[in-house]
């Protein structure tokens, strides 16, 4: 029975998350609760060392709608946008693979099937960490170009960010930015277009014990 049970576990959970190309619907957010604004604010800190539990997909649905998730009717975000321009995509790289998020679906649509976490930043806790976040400008989006337009989306990058900082902070997560890292070859793993540019990455995990 145990071994029936394990195989089930490995076709329900397993399966999708490494299907190529494969759209994964993600949990609801939760959109209500936590801490106080001004208590997460006090709490807001960079902490450096995880654990290498893996977060639910729970949690990763709620820190992915508090960075760039959808919040009202008229399509718009959690965080601002410069001209409403939308420019900003957030991709998540964990043991799996890697994900873009798709907030219109609440969704993951699997881009790579392997670990590159090692890759989102200069120091070695990023490749331990469970959840590494990619804020990943999309210049044709913005009807410009990263001359133009990279001050602009590294500024919009920072709001995720923050939002992200204040939600792991409400959440008890540990969690830090980076601009630590080989951005032309995270741009060739990632097989990003031409008009796109990684902005920052942000790690988040549980504390270390």
């Amino acid at each position: 029975m145990k071994k029936i049970a394990f195989l089930l576990f490995a076709i329900l959970f397993t399966i999708p998350v490494i299907a190529q190309d494969k759209m994964i619907e993600l949990p609801k957010p939760e959109k209500t609760g936590g801490m106080p604004i001004m208590d997460a604010l006090n709490n807001r800190n960079s902490q450096r060392e995880f654990s290498d539990k893996e977060l639910s997909m729970q949690e990763i649905s709620n820190i992915l709608w508090a960075a760039w998730g959808i919040n009202r009717e008229n399509g718009k975000h959690t965080a601002p946008s410069s001209r409403n321009k939308q420019e900003m995509d957030v991709y998540i790289s964990i043991e799996k693979g890697v994900f873009l998020y798709i907030p219109e679906k609440n969704a993951l649509k699997t881009i790579l099937t392997k670990d590159i976490r090692k890759e989102t930043g200069g120091q070695d806790f990023v490749g331990k960490a469970p959840l590494n976040l990619i804020f990943v400008a999309n210049y044709k989006k913005a009807e410009s170009n990263s001359e133009k337009y990279s001050c602009t989306s590294g500024t919009n990058a920072g709001f995720m960010s923050q939002n992200v900082y204040l939600y792991c902070a409400s959440k008890k997560l540990a969690s830090v930015v980076s601009g630590w890292f080989n951005a032309k070859k995270m741009h060739k793993i990632m097989e990003l277009e031409d008009y796109q540019e990684v902005i920052l990455c942000h790690t988040v995990g549980y504390p270390a014990e």
